[in-house]
Formats: C-alpha cells, sequence, structure tokens
C-alpha cells in the first residue's frame, strides 16, 4: 500500500499491518554490571509522544549487510550505554507486537559487561543512561512514570529473565 525507506504499509485480506523493508530483527539487551545494577535508557519516542524507558536495543543489519544478532547485540550497547560484554546468551525471540507489525525481537543476555567508555549514539540519538541496582528496579520505574515517563514492556520481561533464568 506504501514504502518507505524504512516501513512499509502492507494490506493481507483483511489485515493491515507494518513491516521493516528489511527482515532483519531487533534485538533486546538485558545487561546486568558485575555490582548488580540493571542498564536501562530513555529516549524521547515520537510515536507516542513520551520519552520511553528501555533496555538497550536497536536493529540486526543497522551498521552492516549480514550482521549477526550477536555482533548487532554487542554493538548497540556500546553505542548506547557506554558497556560492553564478552558475549550475548538468547534468552528468547518473539513479535514486538503481533496485531500491527511483522517485527520480531530477539531479547539476550548480556555476559561479561564492563564499562567501556562513553555511550556514542547515532545521529540525532538522545539517549540518557542509567545504572540501577536490582532491588532497586520496581521503585525507580514508578518514579519514572510518575514523571510521566512510559516504561517499555521489555524491561519487565528482563527483570522476569534476571530473577528466573532462560
Amino acid at each position: 500500500m506504501y514504502k518507505g525507506k524504512f516501513l512499509e504499509f502492507v494490506a493481507e485480506g483483511k489485515w493491515e499491518f507494518v513491516r521493516r523493508t528489511n527482515d532483519d530483527p531487533a534485538v533486546g539487551i538485558v545487561a546486568v554490571t558485575p555490582d548488580n545494577k540493571l542498564i536501562l535508557i530513555s529516549q524521547y519516542r515520537v510515536p507516542v509522544g513520551k520519552t520511553v524507558v528501555e533496555i538497550p536495543a536497536g536493529l540486526v543489519g543497522d551498521s552492516a549487510a549480514g550482521e549477526s544478532w550477536k555482533s548487532a547485540a554487542i554493538r548497540e550497547l556500546r553505542e548506547e550505554t557506554g558497556y560492553t560484554a564478552t558475549d550475548m546468551e538468547l534468552l528468547t525471540e518473539g513479535p514486538t507486537s503481533a496485531g500491527l507489525t511483522s517485527e520480531r525481537i530477539i531479547l539476550v543476555r548480556a555476559t561479561g559487561v564492563s564499562r567501556a567508555g562513553a555511550a556514542e549514539p547515532d545521529g540525532d540519538e538522545k539517549i540518557d543512561v542509567y545504572e540501577v541496582p536490582l532491588a532497586e528496579v520496581p521503585t525507580f520505574l514508578r518514579e519514572q512514570e510518575k514523571q510521566g515517563r512510559m516504561i517499555d514492556t521489555k524491561v519487565y520481561a528482563s527483570l522476569y529473565f534476571i530473577h528466573h533464568g532462560r
């Protein structure tokens, strides 16, 4: 129905949905520092008109065709937060919003997390980075909501995997 640079609007039967012009998934990174702090970010998101608290995330293949999800996750963690990881462990893969888009996200756990330097966001991204002690995450999230920010549901999925494993 319409194709832009990154998205296309598709009609199949009675369904209307959006898909990315490439079929690469996104990666969402669950990163906990050696001193048990969850790394979260926030940034203004135009589609919802608010700042959203999220886990670090990005698109596979964003920087090079044929990029692996592990390489993409390590790259995105470094770009968005200034942290790096020695490896990434697959937690799950699934749709981001099955009724709206064909997009998939691979949720991963960063292992061997360490500070590598300052964050290096792409283009005009303005990202705030938070290192929140695990015991204080619920309080932190409630405070963010009181300030008018939205909490991405992948943050809650991350907490599940942190506390219950894969």
